[in-house]
C-alpha cells in the first residue's frame, strides 16, 4: 500500500473514532441545560436582560428590570435574545449561548491544537478542556465568562497558527485576520479585557524572548480596520442614544472596577491559586509537569515558541485578574484553554507509570469526597436549610463515585500503557462528576431561584396589578413572570440606571406604603426582616409565600 493511502486509511480510521466521541460529548454536554432553574444572580440577570431586549426590539440598550444597565457589552443579550425568538424564552435557551460556546472551545482547541502539536496532543488536549472542573461548570451556567472565553481563545489559536507559517503568505493573513475578529468579539463579549489580555501577553512576549517577530505578522491596517467594523457600529449606536454610556462604560466598568473596591468584589492576592488548582481537577496533579516540559522543550527554539507563549498568556491572565480589586472565580477562565493545549501536548508524550502515579491523587481525592458526601447536611444554614442538603448529596455522592471509578479505571489502564484509555477514562470521569453534582443542584433551587414562587404568583398577575420589590431584587422572578418589577428603597447594581431614570423606582418606604394603601390589588416581594418591620407598622398584607429568603405579600 502507498504511503497516501495508509494516510487516507488512518484519516478515515480516525474520523470513526473521533466522530461518534464527538456525538457523545454532545449528547454530554446539553443533556440537562433545561433540567436546572435559574439561579441568582448571573443566570437570572442575563436571561432576564435577554428576554427583555428580545420583547421590546431595542436590540441597542440593554435593560435590566427595565433599567439601563450598561455594566457589559450586548454581544450574549443579542444571542440569547434571538434564541428566545427561535426557540421561546426557556432555562435552556437561556444558557445555550454559554454551552455552545463552551462547546465550540472544546472542538477548536482539538483541532487547533492538533495542527500545532500533533493531531493525538489536540485531541487530549480537548478531552482536558472538556472535562476540566471549572471549564465544564462555566459552560452550564449562563454567564458571560464562557462567551469571551471562546472568542479569545479562538483569537489566541488563530495567532498561534499564524506564526506556523511563512510571513506575508494568504495563510498567515487570514489567520490573523480571524485572530483580530476573535479579540473584537471578544470585546463585544465583556470588554477591554478582550483587547488588553492579547496585547499584554504579545508585549510580555517580546520582552521575556526578545522576539519581534509575531509583531511582524500582525497585519495592524487590516486588522485594526476589521476590529473598529465589528467593534464601532455598536458602541457609537448606543453613545448616541445615551450619552452617558462612554464615562461610565469605559471609565467606571473598567479602570474603576479594575484599580478600586467600588464593587465590593475585594479578596486577598492568592484568591485564584486554589481556583485554579480545584478548577484544573482531575488534570491538576500533572499541570506542573506540562508547564515545565512546555518550557524546556521551547529553550532551544529560534523560532516562535508557542508552548511559551501559552505559558506566558495564562500567566497573564493569572496575573492581571490577581492585580484587580473585583475578582470572582470565573475570570480566570480564559486561561484553561491555553493550559489545555500544554497539558495535551504532555499527555502525548508521557509514560504510562508516570501518568498512573499523577493519578493517583485524583482516586485518593474523590474517595474523600465519597466518604464526606453523606455529610453536607451540615452546610445547612438560615438560607439554605438542610433539608434541601439531604437530597443534593445523594448526587454529590453519586458525582464522587463516578469520578472514583473513572480514576481508577485509568490508573489500571495507565499502568497496562494503554495512555489513550487511561486518558478518556479520567476524562470522563471529570464531566461526569461535573453534570451529576450540576444536575443534582436543582435540589437547593428554592434557595437560590424564584422558579417556584412564580407558579404561585403568575395566576394573580396581570397587566394592571403593581409588583413590588422592597429593598431588595430576586434577579430571577422577572424571567419567569414575565414583567418586571418596581424597585422600593433599592439601588444597588442599579444605581446607575435609575440615575438615568428615577422615575423607574419608588425612593422611600413611606411613598411604597402610600402607594400600597391605595392600590386596588398589589404584590410585593420582601426580605423576612422588611415584612417583620412593615407587619409591625401595621401595613395591611396578606402572605402569599414564605420562606427563608423571601416574603411574596398581595394586598388583602
Amino acid at each position: 500500500m502507498k504511503p497516501t493511502e495508509l494516510v487516507l486509511v488512518y484519516d478515515i480510521a480516525r474520523t470513526r473514532v473521533v466522530a461518534p466521541m464527538v456525538i457523545l460529548l454532545a449528547l454530554v454536554w446539553f443533556c440537562n441545560l433545561d433540567y436546572r432553574n435559574l439561579v441568582r444572580p448571573d443566570e437570572g440577570r442575563y436571561a432576564e436582560i435577554a428576554r427583555e431586549m428580545a420583547v421590546t426590539g431595542d436590540w441597542i440598550t440593554p435593560r435590566l428590570n427595565g433599567i439601563k444597565y450598561f455594566e457589559k457589552p450586548p454581544l450574549q443579550y443579542w444571542m440569547t435574545a434571538t434564541a428566545y425568538k427561535v426557540f421561546g424564552e426557556h432555562e435552556w435557551t437561556a444558557r445555550l449561548w454559554t454551552a455552545l460556546t463552551g462547546f465550540a472551545g472544546v472542538l477548536i482547541v482539538g483541532w487547533a491544537g492538533g495542527r500545532i502539536f500533533g493531531r493525538q496532543a489536540g485531541l487530549y488536549a480537548a478531552a482536558v478542556l472538556a472535562s476540566s472542573l471549572i471549564y465544564a461548570v462555566i459552560g452550564h451556567v449562563n454567564t458571560l465568562d464562557m462567551g469571551v472565553t471562546f472568542w479569545l481563545t479562538l483569537g489566541l489559536l488563530a495567532f498561534l497558527l499564524a506564526q506556523q507559517g511563512e510571513m506575508r503568505t494568504r495563510q498567515t493573513q487570514l489567520c490573523m485576520l480571524l485572530a483580530w475578529t476573535g479579540f473584537a468579539l471578544a470585546f463585544l463579549s465583556k470588554g477591554l479585557i478582550g483587547l488588553a489580555l492579547p496585547a499584554a501577553t504579545i508585549v510580555v512576549y517580546a520582552i521575556v524572548e526578545r522576539d519581534i517577530s509575531p509583531w511582524k505578522r500582525l497585519y495592524p491596517i487590516a486588522g485594526v480596520g476589521l476590529m473598529l467594523a465589528i467593534v464601532l457600529p455598536w458602541t457609537l449606536a448606543v453613545s448616541r442614544v445615551n450619552p452617558e454610556f462612554p464615562h461610565f462604560f469605559f471609565v467606571h466598568e473598567h479602570f474603576d472596577r479594575f484599580l478600586t473596591e467600588v464593587h465590593h468584589r475585594t479578596a486577598p492576592w492568592w484568591y485564584f491559586v486554589p481556583i485554579l488548582l480545584a478548577g484544573m481537577l482531575p488534570w491538576t496533579t500533572m499541570l506542573g509537569h506540562a508547564g515545565l516540559r512546555a518550557w524546556r522543550v521551547d529553550s532551544g527554539r529560534r523560532a516562535f515558541k508557542p508552548r511559551r507563549f501559552l505559558l506566558l498568556y495564562a500567566g497573564v491572565v493569572f496575573v492581571f485578574f490577581s492585580t484587580s480589586h473585583s475578582k470572582l472565580p470565573s475570570y480566570i477562565l480564559p486561561l484553561f484553554p491555553a493550559l489545555a493545549l500544554l497539558l495535551g501536548e504532555w499527555l502525548a508524550q508521557v509514560r504510562g507509570r508516570t501518568l498512573a502515579r499523577l493519578i493517583v491523587p485524583v482516586a485518593v481525592l474523590a474517595l474523600a469526597g465519597a466518604v464526606v458526601a453523606p455529610f453536607i447536611a451540615h452546610f445547612g444554614s438560615e438560607k439554605v436549610p438542610a433539608g434541601l442538603y439531604q437530597v443534593f448529596r445523594i448526587w454529590v455522592l453519586a458525582g464522587a463515585l463516578a469520578l472514583l471509578a473513572a480514576s481508577c479505571l485509568a490508573i489500571v489502564l495507565a499502568r497496562r500503557e494503554r495512555i489513550p484509555g487511561a486518558i478518556a477514562s479520567l476524562g470522563c470521569g471529570g464531566l461526569l462528576l461535573v453534570q451529576i453534582v450540576m444536575t443534582g443542584h436543582q435540589a437547593l433551587s428554592p434557595s437560590y431561584s424564584t422558579a417556584y414562587v412564580a407558579n404561585l404568583v403568575n395566576p394573580l398577575l396581570d397587566s394592571a396589578t403593581p409588583f413590588y420589590s422592597v429593598r431588595t431584587y430576586e434577579h430571577t422572578l422577572p424571567f419567569y413572570i414575565k414583567r418586571t418589577l418596581t424597585l422600593v428603597d433599592y439601588r444597588d447594581e442599579l444605581n446607575f440606571g435609575l440615575q438615568q431614570q428615577p422615575e423607574l423606582q419608588i425612593p422611600t418606604m413611606s411613598e411604597f406604603e402610600s402607594r400600597w394603601r391605595n392600590d386596588r390589588t398589589a404584590l410585593a416581594i420582601m426580605s423576612p426582616d422588611v415584612y417583620v418591620e412593615l407587619t409591625q407598622g401595621g401595613l395591611p398584607m396578606r402572605l402569599l409565600v414564605q420562606d427563608a429568603r423571601r416574603v411574596i405579600v398581595a394586598k388583602p
